[in-house]
């Protein structure tokens, strides 16, 4: 947790054109084991844990973070026109000396997705937009883009939040979190609820599960996409990250379930579902392709292009339909499937998504950084994508190179202060996709990015590939020389930084852009680029 005031290039946190009036005096009586000095006739708008977001008159939560307790900016939560404090017994010992109302809880963190429920009237009960979760290790951000794309081909005013972006009735802002925190989350859905927004596409990680940052809400329909080796830097084991994504398909959490097939893991899901789960395949990619096929809804791909992927989506009642996602890939289109059976069971008619997809000829949706071609008509293809595992390597490249008649190249990184373990398989993935490997830096925060390269490396070398390995430092570099490298005919996979507009280099976030790297490097090579896709401003 960080209190401290962030980069002038992080977005805002959004709140309610009209948030509510709260007292203190009911919000002590509903959460608070004790309290600190004088509550009468004090009344907040909302809460944060971050004083660089607090607002005027809002309550600041202060939990004990990973380098200090939030109680430490108690002074400034009141410099800046803080109400009260919320935080626990130990915060309220540090807290005292701001001269703030101190209300003590019994774990801030926990109870931060409950708090802010009852704060911005957006609990369970509340009237709220439909809630469509997506969880699991690949295809979220996608599937909750192709969510929200499809929504608005049906006519739906619609809401996102994703790791890459946060939409609200059409207006664009970028992601901080892949989930925000619960107090952000549940503003968010109280400024889409003002903006009569119908259905919202959130994107739900593992660690939003765990770190109780969806509290407060139960989804209409939860999906599951797959479970690949991932972000075992937070938790202990595979298991461990399943059981955390698991949470998702308990009652509290969801009202019914969509599960895909395609990994091992979408079977453990149905299984152990506490709410009703109908169930997609796609057996051509499939682990177990019978177990696909025997899905409720099964996804046969038909064609594959640079623009995107032919599907037909089949289920058990014979209703048919063919459509093109666009992007390339049978995981896409797998990811696509899932989001129009997630829509099915949200209630939204077979026949007005069928007649909107046939209308537009496709699904309409933007992808940031999601196998996003950035080049144009002539020279190499270039892909800047999102994928940082082992899995979504090995799915994307064998993509590309189905629609590349000539040589394949990977460029990529590796996060630092990350999940360390999976850098071998990333780095053996990268090589026997592709036929020229480029390894280069990514975020490397704290860690020394040679070092991350040489393990990169090192795992790419092991698998003995005939593929040409280089290594460039920095990407901005490593691109150039990648694009020189190829030629027309070929195709580049820049895999990592995707949407994301900064690298974080010890702790600084850096402006930058891959999307926009690849199209100088392809410009000053004299091959012609895409159109960039520019995201609405928010607004200061």
């Amino acid at each position: 947790m960080s209190t401290d005031t962030p980069p002038s290039n992080l977005p805002p946190v959004l709140r309610p054109e009209n948030p509510p009036q709260r007292t203190l005096e009911d919000f002590a009586t509903r959460f608070a084991t004790r309290t600190l000095g004088d509550l009468a006739a004090r009344t907040f708008s909302g809460l944060t844990l971050a004083t660089a977001d607090l607002r005027p008159g809002e309550i600041f939560v202060a939990i004990n973070g990973v380098n200090a307790h939030g109680a430490t900016y108690a002074h400034r939560a009141a410099e800046t026109g803080a109400v009260a404090v919320v935080t626990d017994e130990a915060g309220a010992a540090i807290a005292e000396a701001s001269g703030l109302p101190i209300l003590v809880v019994s774990d801030p963190r926990a109870l931060l997705g409950d708090m802010s429920a009852w704060v911005y009237g957006t609990g369970a009960d509340d009237d709220l937009p439909l809630l469509l979760g997506t969880t699991g290790t690949n295809g979220k951000t996608s599937v909750s883009h192709l969510l929200e794309g499809i929504l608005r081909q049906i006519g739906v005013v619609a809401g996102l939040s994703s790791t890459a972006e946060r939409h609200i009735a059409g207006q664009t802002i970028v992601s901080r979190l892949t989930t925000p925190e619960a107090s952000e989350m549940h503003a968010l859905l109280a400024l889409m609820r003002e903006r009569n927004v119908e259905a919202v596409a959130v994107e739900v990680s593992a660690q939003a599960l765990s770190r109780h940052r969806v509290d407060g809400l139960r989804f209409d329909v939860a999906g599951f996409t797959n479970l690949s080796h991932d972000h075992l830097d937070d938790y202990a084991d595979m298991d461990e990250y399943f059981e955390a994504k698991l949470a998702l398909f308990h009652e509290d959490r969801a009202v019914r379930g969509v599960v895909s097939l395609d990994s091992a893991a979408g079977a453990e899901v149905l299984a152990r579902s506490e709410v009703p789960v109908i169930t997609v395949g796609t057996p051509l990619i499939a682990a177990d392709p019978e177990a696909a096929r025997a899905a409720h809804w099964v996804v046969d791909i038909v064609a594959e292009h640079q623009q995107g992927t032919t599907f037909t989506l089949t289920g058990r009642d014979g209703r048919t339909l063919t459509t093109v996602v666009p992007v390339i890939g049978p995981h896409m289109a797998a990811n696509a499937g899932l989001a129009i059976v997630m829509l099915l069971e949200a209630g939204y008619e077979w026949d007005r998504i069928v007649s909107a997809l046939l209308r537009d000829g496709r699904i309409s949706a933007y992808l940031p950084g999601r196998t996003e071609l950035v080049s144009g008509p002539t020279g190499p293809a270039v892909y800047v994508d999102f994928g940082h595992s082992p899995d979504a390597f090995e799915k994307t490249l064998a993509a590309v190179r189905r629609v590349t008649p000539g040589r394949v190249l990977m460029l990529f990184g590796a996060d630092g202060d990350r999940d360390a373990t999976k850098r071998h398989d990333m780095g053996r993935a990268g090589v026997l996709g592709s036929d020229i490997l480029v390894i280069t830096d990514h975020h490397p925060r704290f860690e020394d990015p040679a070092s991350i390269r040489a393990t990169l490396i090192e795992g790419a070398r092991l698998a003995q590939s005939d593929a040409e390995i280089h290594e460039f430092s920095p990407p901005e570099s490593a691109i150039i020389a990648a694009v020189g490298m190829v030629g027309d005919g070929d195709a580049i996979l820049w895999a990592g930084p995707g949407h994301q507009d900064y690298r974080d280099i010890r702790g600084v976030r850096t402006p930058y852009s891959a999307r926009e790297l690849a199209r100088r490097a392809l410009r000053d090579a004299g091959w012609p680029v895409g159109e960039p896709h520019w995201p609405v401003p928010y607004a200061d």
